[in-house]
Parts: structure tokens; C-alpha cells; sequence
């Protein structure tokens, strides 16, 4: 784990890897969570025998959605802010899904900071993070990601 005490500290750590999450198992279970949680019940998530008849795999998908939603949890031990009043999260700039995960699939994730802003007296932390499928050699997703994190006084 990474320790920010200040901006300057964040500033020191940009091009540098925080963190590699332990692999995480992507079931049917969670994906049909996911699906119960946002209403997409899209086949290729949900239907199984359908799936097992017409995916390349013949395994249903995660959502694109579900896999960029796991990146907090994923990420959240990388950094560690110290007199931390506050944080939130600020956005994406860009997300790309290059390869399926499928169910049963292990994912993890891998980030890097690439910039870190002071920014309406916060710091502005924007870090890639990388989903990785276990086994596969394209990422699942990569997004650039966007945090405010608002010190105490």
C-alpha cells in the first residue's frame, strides 16, 4: 500500500504501479446481481442454456458495466490518504472493454497513477486501471479514472 500525506506525495507517484488486487472469481451469482440492480437482463449475461447453445464459449458474459464497477473494490487498498476528511469518486475519461469475462472467470486489477492535480483545494488523483482476465492476454477493461480526495484542516 501506497501513502499519500500530501500532494506532493501523490505528485511522486505518477507513471508508478500502486497496486495488484488478489484475483477475484466473476459467478453467475454476481452477474445476475448485477443484472437484478440495473435491469439488464440482456441474454448473454443471464440465460445459461442459451448461452451454452450460442456463446463462443458457451459460458454467459459479465456486464461491461460490472466489470468496471468492480474497480473500487478492487483498488481500494492500493492508496492509503492520510488525514483524509474525504473521498469521492470523480469519474472516467475514457473506458475501453477489450475482451469478455465469462462466468466463473478470475479477474484483478492492476493500477497506475498517471497524474495528480491540486485542483479546488483537493488533490485530483487520475490513475489507469487495468481489469485483468486470468489466462487471457487483453485486459478486460481499462479505464482512466478519476478521484478527489479532501484533506482535514
Amino acid at each position: 500500500m501506497r501513502v499519500i500525506q500530501s500532494i506532493d506525495d501523490a505528485k511522486s507517484l505518477e507513471g508508478e504501479e500502486v497496486g495488484l488486487s488478489d484475483w477475484v472469481v466473476i459467478d453467475q451469482y454476481r452477474i445476475d446481481q448485477f443484472a437484478e440492480a440495473t435491469g439488464d437482463y440482456q441474454w448473454i449475461h443471464v440465460d445459461t442454456e442459451r448461452a451454452a447453445r450460442e456463446m463462443p464459449d458457451g459460458k454467459t458474459i459479465a456486464h461491461g458495466y460490472l466489470t468496471l464497477a468492480l474497480i473500487p473494490a478492487l483498488t481500494g487498498d492500493f492508496v492509503k490518504v492520510e488525514n483524509l476528511a474525504r473521498a469521492i469518486n470523480f469519474g472516467v475519461n475514457k473506458v475501453r472493454f477489450y475482451s469478455p469475462v465469462y462466468a466463473g472467470a478470475r479477474v484483478r486489477a492492476r493500477a497506475k497513477v498517471l497524474q495528480a492535480r491540486r485542483r479546488a483545494g483537493a488533490l485530483l488523483l487520475t490513475s489507469e486501471v487495468r481489469i485483468e482476465v486470468d489466462g487471457e492476454r487483453k485486459p478486460a477493461c481499462v479505464a482512466e479514472t478519476l478521484g478527489m480526495y479532501f484533506f482535514k484542516d
